[in-house]
């Protein structure tokens, strides 16, 4: 029997939608299920800490658990590598930071490229580092040891906690700036480069504000100066780089991403969500005794702030030869 032309478009129409239609019902009743918030370095540090604390908002939110999933290693890649292996369904979010812009130029393969195959979802902290030196550097000030440094060119030991991280891209940043030379000392992370800080075996170090503090508030270390564009009300008497090198800037930062094709729904579903906890009073104090300061960038303006920070740490890369580990 031959179906009437009018019957059989609506069945065709119907068979068209049929697929699509289980997608917006999954973003629409989104989430039903606990959530993944995968993050690239280990337990108990500052990155794992702010990660802890929006997974927990979140999860009140959205009324599921977030489940923190810690996949060190590899300069953050692994755990990049994991999100990029999970579907794209808004169950499986990334913790990403200032590594993300310049693990993309430091490594010359990648098995991702994290511009073009991830979404960002939201910022959510910025993390400045702080320069500090052992007390025996004659120097109380950037000047100071700007003038120190181009009196003994190759002499000063610079450490960082890991070759091609934002400690160490921030001291190359200074070199370029400053127009110094000095050696990098790679660790691997920040407390054994404390520890030779502190002992003298090497001299400068940019750091972050959390680890440092309370060696600069005993006298073990001297704190000259912050990255970032304006002072931390952890240490509100130490200026910024910027103020003696204009232009200078090198603070870290961290937000949310997921894979490209999430549905945009559930992108700004938990955007929105992730931006309203960084404007809680209660989680706002908690940052705060990280020495981190809330970033609520949205989708659109994080995206185009990870654009312009991968160019620029791709140009220091460039510039100063840094190599991974």
């Amino acid at each position: 029997m031959k179906l009437p032309r009018r019957r059989f478009l609506q069945l065709v129409g119907a068979a068209a939608a049929a697929p699509a239609m289980p997608q917006r019902a999954s973003a629409f009743d989104y989430p039903i299920r606990p959530l993944r918030l995968i993050v690239g370095y280990t337990p108990g540090g500052a990155g794992d800490i702010v990660s802890r604390i929006i997974g927990q908002w979140l999860s009140e939110r959205l009324g599921q658990p977030v489940i923190i999933d810690n996949k060190p290693g590899a300069g953050s890649n692994i755990s990049v590598q994991a999100a990029f292996n999970a579907p794209p369904d808004g169950y499986t979010l990334l913790f990403v930071a200032t590594v993300q812009a310049i693990n993309a130029s430091l490594y010359e393969t990648l098995p991702f490229n994290f511009l073009r195959d991830f979404a960002p979802v939201a910022s959510m902290v910025e993390t400045p580092l702080v320069m500090v030196v052992n007390p025996s550097v004659p120097a109380n000030t950037v000047a100071a040891f700007v003038t120190y440094a181009k009196a003994n060119p190759g002499k000063i030991s610079m450490a960082s906690f890991g070759a091609g991280s934002s400690s160490h891209l921030a001291g190359e940043l200074f070199k370029i700036m400053a127009g110094v030379d000095m050696v990098h000392i790679p660790y691997r992370g920040s407390a054994p480069a404390l520890s030779d800080l502190i002992g003298g075996r090497v001299e400068v170090m940019f750091d972050t504000l959390l680890a440092s503090l309370p060696h600069i508030r005993s006298g073990a270390l001297r704190a000259l100066a912050l990255t970032g564009k304006s002072r931390s009300m952890l240490a509100p008497d130490v200026p910024v780089i910027g103020d003696t090198i204009p232009g200078y800037e090198a603070a870290g930062w961290q937000g949310i991403a997921v894979l490209k094709g999430t549905p945009p729904e559930i992108i700004e579903r938990l955007g929105r969500e992730v931006r309203a906890g960084l404007t809680n009073t209660a989680i706002r104090g908690r940052l705060a005794e990280l020495g981190v300061t809330p970033r609520p960038l949205d989708s659109a303006e994080f995206g185009a702030f990870i654009a312009t920070e991968t160019e620029k740490w791709g140009r220091v890369v460039k510039f100063s030869g840094a190599k991974p580990d």
